[in-house]
């Protein structure tokens, strides 16, 4: 191996003052000498026992955790290039022109829509090495490398489906254009194109994020002997300011952790985010570097095209290598936004030494200088690289300029970002610049262009493709269907409970371990927990199924004699992730998107502090909506008023109003056991039998109570709607009547204070269980929409139909107003709503619950007041019933 020079000359010339310079040089001269006689290896080896051993000697060391601003492999260790350079150049340069054109067309007819042109022509060549030498794709076995695409660049990869044949010319004419069918999608969105997209990525951080605990996913099913491991590889192609979001570095320790060598990340190094550099005083390529690899991971910089290697040859005391480590991002946008003039006098003028590297070159040769990012062999190299790495993720940090060939009018500027319209001169500038073959009147009215499918150019695309086994992204929609047992067998001891006490965690719980005992079902459930396992009531499944580590289990547990000892193991089914509700809801996707990424149908079930869960991870629900995710999420003790003494921070009343609003999100807040039960059996035949692109929120309670049976007259159908009487028959009578509806928690004080009104009262009070107010409005919504439809025959919603009339509705429930606010618009009847608004508290369940005023004297109170409004009840015996009940309000 050829030792760099320069590198020792620099490090010769270091600024701390040195006390004996022959001796430094007698150590720094034997280790290059080891790295020419043995290999890289060997002088690694050396270099580690030399760290070994300094601590027992009393030394301090620190080692550097970044290395030379240049590329991390040399030269002679690039592999050949496998391509034919030059039809790959021109098909590049031709999915460029179109991307860009696709662009500005959308802009020219509706200047509204916006659109991004800058990003992609930085990525293009990161992109095009990827999709010609690099990106597996699904040949039909589910075996597909997973591929996660920076969003802004979604033009380019539109432009590329459309050479494929996979678009056509109208789908490009209605990029940002959707409502009206065959629309592509501003970024990437699997809900708007199911059969392309696999991944959403346009909430920057999350990406990252996903990709490495799908990668991690990959690697549970393959231990866990469901599916072998193969040669799948996970792509994850972001931006250097996307770094910046905090969930795209959480999860770096857990891909070094379980050495999860099945993931690369590319980071496009253009320098800048959206408004000016990413690091502007700094070097964001080198801070990047530091924290890959202090998370332990194998970074790779790939900083300078291969017309920058000569010059670094040349460079024999490594001035240049000095002066690029002195250059600021904030300059170097500078020098990519200028021209060769500019750069040499800017530059390469600072130092007579530098001067001369240059002195041969023209103004137009420094000008074509590349960036890394920018030439296909430095990027194939790195790709190669971090393909054939065993033992560590890997990350690609590739140096591009922003805009890329776009000229004075986009390159390099702060306003790339934003640019989404070129004028003339500026187009035929960019069909000069990449060589695409139009001529000028094609470019001035945006044609697209597809070489003929017998062109050379043609036949290499599909060619590579079929090498790498078809196209990419491709999402599969469907996966084949799981029997799921009946109800009874795995939910008797709910659907029956005769008065049982306990609370719906426990009957939840009880649930899962029944399910898991099932012969086809039970391994395809993949039960996850952030932490608190016991709090849930779960720790049996440690010992039952094990929880999931790739490296087993290293050490005896300290609980290791008890009958719920913690067990971790290879084959693990549970995934227990630790403190980290963001780590433990990518896990959830990645294993209720199993179906389509591996043609693997599982089942995950995420319990978590319902407070927890939505507050700090909205962000990823949605993005599990956005990817069709299947399974159930867990909402744990919820509610404001049922974990009493944890206070504020723990209790939750607002969960239910955030999930309302995912469109394929069907969210529950069940009182009894045996509506859980019910609720889990309509989920398992929707997602598992049905394949329907829906997932479960599901929120239970710790506080344990007598359970009663499913009653003979309640229809599951009812419970699913949303809405069912609990009383046999309904309220009868001459006097006044009220209807109560009660949810979750509170459902037994909206029964204790319907049995007030009757016996106290005299009013004919009946109880409803409100299962979902967001079904509710759901139905209610679609049918009020359908009768706007002309010729439409009309229905009645399933509100309707239980509350008609208008005698007063209350309702009560352990959120905010605003969930069963959701259906006032819907109902003739006055409604009054009893809810948790404000911040919690610490106190006991009662005194909580008089606090909020949702216990059962408020509830009574209020529906003596609607009636009183009414004129169904004299003032008077409102007045009676506050002052028995101490002025609850």
């Amino acid at each position: 191996m050829a030792v760099d020079k320069a590198a020792l000359h620099s490090v010769l010339q270091g600024r701390t003052p040195d006390a004996d310079p022959e001796e430094t040089r007698e150590w720094l001269e034997a280790l290059t000498a080891a790295v020419e006689h043995g290999g890289a290896e060997r002088a690694q080896f050396l270099l580690g026992r030399l760290l070994e051993l300094a601590p027992r000697l009393g030394l301090t060391t620190e080692a550097a955790l970044t290395t030379p601003y240049r590329n991390t492999i040399p030269l002679e260790a690039q592999p050949p290039y496998p391509g034919d350079r030059s039809l790959e150049a021109r098909l590049g340069a031709i999915i460029r022109w179109n991307a860009l054109a696709m662009v500005v067309r959308a802009n020219r007819a509706h200047p509204e829509l916006g659109g991004h042109i800058a990003s992609y022509a930085s990525a293009a060549d990161l992109f095009e090495v990827g999709f010609n030498h690099f990106f597996r794709a699904d040949d039909g076995s589910g075996n597909g490398d997973l591929v996660f695409l920076q969003p802004h660049s979604a033009p380019g990869v539109y432009a590329r489906a459309f050479l494929e044949g996979r678009l056509s010319e109208a789908h490009l004419d209605r990029y940002r254009r959707e409502t009206g069918g065959d629309g592509l999608s501003s970024y990437p969105h699997p809900w708007l194109m199911p059969n392309f997209w696999q991944f959403p990525t346009g909430s920057m951080g999350l990406g990252p994020l996903q990709a490495i605990y799908q990668a991690r996913f990959l690697r549970y099913l393959e231990h866990r002997g469901i599916r072998p491991a193969g040669d799948r590889h996970v792509w994850g192609i972001f931006g250097d300011g996307e770094m910046d979001e905090p969930e795209s570095l959480a999860a770096l320790g857990v891909a070094a952790r379980e050495r999860l060598d099945n993931v690369t990340f590319v980071i496009n190094c253009n320098l800048q985010r959206l408004d000016g550099p990413v690091r502007g005083n700094g070097q964001i390529i080198q801070e990047l570097e530091a924290l890959f690899r202090g998370a332990g991971w194998n970074v790779v910089k790939v900083l300078w095209g291969s017309d920058w290697d000569a010059l670094f040859a040349r460079d024999r005391e490594g001035r240049l290598l000095e002066h690029l480590h002195a250059t600021t991002d904030g300059q170097f946008q500078t020098l990519a936004a200028t021209d060769g003039r500019f750069n040499r006098e800017h530059f390469f003028a600072r130092d007579s030494h530098l001067h001369q590297l240059v002195a041969h070159m023209s103004d137009e040769e420094i000008d074509a200088l590349h960036r890394g990012g920018h030439d296909p062999v430095k990027i194939h190299a790195a790709y190669h690289h971090a393909l054939h790495h065993r033992g560590q993720p890997t990350v690609v940090l590739a140096k591009t300029k922003k805009g890329f060939g776009m000229g004075h009018w986009g390159q390099g500027r702060m306003t790339s970002h934003q640019q989404k319209k070129l004028d003339e001169e500026a187009l035929l500038a960019f069909r000069d610049r990449f060589d695409v073959p139009l001529d000028d009147d094609d470019v001035r009215a945006l044609r697209y262009h597809r070489p003929d499918e017998n062109s050379a150019e043609m036949r290499y695309l599909h060619e590579r493709r079929r090498v790498l086994r078809g196209y990419v992204p491709v999402r599969r929609s469907a996966s084949r269907a799981l029997a799921v047992p009946p109800l009874e067998r795995y939910a008797r001891f709910a659907l029956a409970a005769d008065g049982k006490e306990m609370s719906t965690t426990m009957a939840w719980a009880r649930i899962l371990s029944q399910l898991l005992r099932e012969r086809e079902l039970g391994p395809r459930i993949v039960p996850i927990v952030a932490d608190e396992a016991r709090t849930f009531g779960i720790a049996n499944l440690f010992r039952q199924i094990g929880i999931y580590s790739p490296l087993g289990q290293l050490y005896e547990p300290e609980d290791a004699g008890s009958l719920l000892a913690y067990r971790e193991s290879r084959d693990g089914q549970l995934l227990e992730e630790g403190i980290t509700e963001a780590g433990a809801l990518a896990s959830w996707i990645a294993a209720g998107t199993a179906y389509s990424v591996s043609d693997e149908p599982m089942l995950p079930m995420y319990v978590y502090y319902s407070m927890f869960g939505f507050q700090r991870v909205g962000d990823l629900m949605w993005a599990a909506a956005e990817q069709r995710s299947r399974g159930f999420l867990i909402g744990a003790t919820s509610g404001r008023t049922t974990l009493s003494g944890e206070g504020l921070q723990h209790q939750d009343g607002s969960s239910h109003v955030y999930m309302a609003t995912l469109p394929n999100c069907r969210s529950y807040d069940p009182a009894y056991a045996y509506e859980v039960a019910v609720i889990l059996d309509a989920g398992l035949h929707a997602m598992l039998e049905a394949g329907e692109d829906v997932f479960y929120y599901i929120t239970v309670m710790n506080e344990s109570h007598p359970q009663p049976s499913l009653p003979a007259h309640v229809r599951r159908e009812d419970i699913l709607a949303g809405l069912y009487r609990r009383d046999p028959e309904p309220a009868t009578g001459d006097g006044p009547r009220v209807r109560l509806l009660g949810s979750g928690a509170l459902l037994p004080e909206a029964e204790a204070a319907a049995a007030l009104l009757r016996e106290d009262w005299g009013v004919a009070a009946e109880v409803w269980s409100a299962t979902s107010y967001s079904e509710l409005e759901r139905d209610a919504r679609a049918a009020r929409q359908a009768r706007l439809v002309p010729g439409a025959t009309s229905r009645g919603s399933h509100l309707a139909r239980c509350l008609p009339g208008c005698d007063p509705v209350v309702a009560v429930s352990d959120y905010v107003r605003a969930w069963p606010g959701l259906i006032a618009p819907y109902l003739e009847a006055p409604f009054h709503v009893l809810g948790t608004d404000g911040f919690g508290r610490s106190d006991t369940r009662a005194n909580l619950r008089r606090y909020f005023g949702v216990d059962r004297a408020h509830i009574v109170v209020t529906a003596l007041d609607a009636l009183a409004e009414q004129g169904q009840l004299p003032r008077k015996r409102l007045e009676e019933a506050l002052r028995q009940y101490q002025s609850p309000h």
